[in-house]
């Protein structure tokens, strides 16, 4: 099941507008496909991606810690496998 939080633009302000706690993030392109799944400190991790230009847009799930943006991070690498 993809993050239930909608598609949001890769850009400043919305990086800016990151809760500064551990997650797991979705970076898609501009259809909205799931390019890449990854998990950290979102704001730091966000604000790398956007410097490189990893996708076009983003969705997030903060976590409680990184153990847990860890497994779901797995889950959903696993969920995008199987496609």
């Amino acid at each position: 099941m993809p993050l239930k939080k909608a598609w949001e633009p890769l850009e400043r302000s919305t990086v800016a507008g990151v809760p500064d706690r551990y997650g797991v993030y979705e970076l898609g392109d501009d259809d909205g496909v799931v390019i890449a799944v990854e998990h950290g400190p979102l704001r730091d991790e966000l604000k790398e991606a956007l410097a490189y230009g990893d996708g076009r847009r983003v969705r997030w799930q903060t976590t409680q810690n990184r153990a847990e943006a860890e497994r779901l991070a797995d889950e959903h690498r696993d969920r995008l496998a199987s496609r």
